[in-house]
């Protein structure tokens, strides 16, 4: 469920902070534990390495990922593939 437009988007105010203070173009990478952090207009540009768990996955913002949350760009759970012997098969002949 989204938030309700009365409260309006969750943006961390520490993120933000860090934001206000770089330039514009900035080439530093920005890391946060906000996956839950709704992605403004003010963060386009900037490169954010978002924490997934494990490690911090660098994610470039542009202007089509406004609205959505930081958390979408950084993927969780890694698929690697399904098993057994029918697919070793498959393998083979190819």
């Amino acid at each position: 469920m989204s938030r309700s437009l009365k409260k309006g988007p969750y943006i961390d105010e520490k993120l933000m902070k860090k934001v206000s203070n770089l330039k514009a173009g900035d080439k530093t990478v920005i890391k946060t534990w906000a996956r839950s952090s709704v992605i403004s207009p003010e963060m386009v540009g900037f490169i954010f390495g978002v924490h997934n768990g494990k490690q911090h996955i660098e994610v470039s913002v542009t202007e089509d990922m406004v609205g959505h949350k930081l958390g979408e760009f950084s993927p969780t759970k890694k698929f690697i593939k399904h098993g057994g012997k029918m697919q070793k098969e498959l393998e083979k002949k190819q």
